[in-house]
């Protein structure tokens, strides 16, 4: 991996999970992912960074499209690391540990259709009444297609299809391989992920956390409501001020502040990276010391410095350097590099 740019680039978004296994085989068999990679951390640097020392751990790598989705599982604890704890089934989406990935999608009737058929059947829990088509009065996202619902552990995911006024260039490139038969297979009709979002309860503090800190670049800004929303997110009344933030290529990140319900509950202090609620992206910076510096003086409190990992780590992960953060509302990055 090498650093190209000042900017930064999301490498890939994971989460934890009970069973690599099996989530590895919904996502193949519902979504289309494809595995890549699989690495077992014994207890070494990668633990420590991700504050599970000692810890043996499962990461699973799976790619769709250009992006990559890693499932870390903790296989033994390490001494003094507590045990895992689920998500809350009465988790909502204006709640601050809320996060999920956005997959873009060629066709949303061809890639919701083995989403909602397991939804019938029981075996997934939906967020959305069904797909929602975003309102003409509202120019930012009109036209957009969308569905939530939760995989099988319980992480929150979106489809997403764009009208062709909206989204990256590369979506509708894919969009139309897709439709004209170049992709094919089970979840052929998903094309990547866009971004990851994430509930946040003050839009400029985390704008000035992701942009003037991390370097993100503001790719829109609006709010969102209405029944479509409503429907979409699985509340009542909804708002929600939606500002996206964008890498110069990949993944982006998008802010999700809820205006409406109130009473988002904040994420647990004692959350860690064993819990099946967290989230972690990681992202290649090219300066890590200067953005620990930065970082320091955002929240006012010093952190350790950057971690480097041994060699095989190094090579099996694409990084040298990591440091571990968390924004303004708690949400987990993973910031890396081949340097200080």
């Amino acid at each position: 991996m090498s650093t190209t740019s000042e900017h930064p680039l999301i490498r890939s978004i994971g989460f934890s999970c009970r069973s690599a296994d099996a989530l590895a085989t919904f996502y193949r068999s519902h979504l289309g992912f494809q595995p890549v990679q699989e690495i077992t951390i014994e207890g070494d640097s990668y633990a420590e960074l991700v504050g599970l020392p000692g810890s043996r751990l499962r990461l699973l790598q799976l790619q769709i499209g250009a992006e990559t989705l890693e499932l870390m599982q903790v296989l033994e604890a390490g001494p003094g690391v507590r045990a895992g704890r689920t998500i809350p089934t009465d988790s909502r989406s204006c709640d601050l540990w809320f996060q999920h990935i956005c997959l873009v999608v060629a066709e949303m009737g061809a890639a919701a259709a083995p989403i909602q058929a397991a939804v019938s059947a029981g075996s997934l829990r939906p967020i959305s009444r069904a797909p929602q088509t975003l309102p003409a009065w509202n120019q930012a996202a009109a036209g957009i297609q969308a569905y939530k619902f939760h995989d099988p552990e319980g992480h929150c995911l979106e489809l997403l299809q764009f009208p062709p006024d909206k989204g990256e260039a590369r979506w509708h490139q894919g969009r139309s391989m897709a439709i004209g038969g170049e992709a094919n297979g089970a979840g052929s009709a998903v094309l990547g992920i866009d971004h990851s979002a994430i509930a946040i309860a003050d839009t400029p503090r985390s704008r000035a956390f992701y942009s003037d800190l991390l370097g993100l670049q503001l790719g829109g800004d609006g709010t969102n409501s209405g029944s479509e929303q409503d429907h979409l997110d699985g509340l009542s009344d909804t708002r929600v001020r939606i500002t996206s933030l964008r890498c110069p290529q990949g993944p982006g990140i998008e802010c999700l502040n809820y205006q409406q319900p109130a009473g988002g509950r904040p994420l647990p202090p004692d959350q860690s990276a064993a819990d099946a609620a967290h989230w972690q992206i990681r992202m290649e910076v090219s300066d890590l010391d200067a953005i620990a510096e930065r970082v320091e003086a955002f929240a006012g409190l010093r952190l350790a410095g950057p971690l480097q990992l041994s060699e095989s780590q190094a090579q099996q992960l694409g990084f040298r350097y990591g440091l571990q953060i968390r924004d303004p509302d708690g949400h987990v990055l993973q910031l890396v590099s081949n340097s200080r």
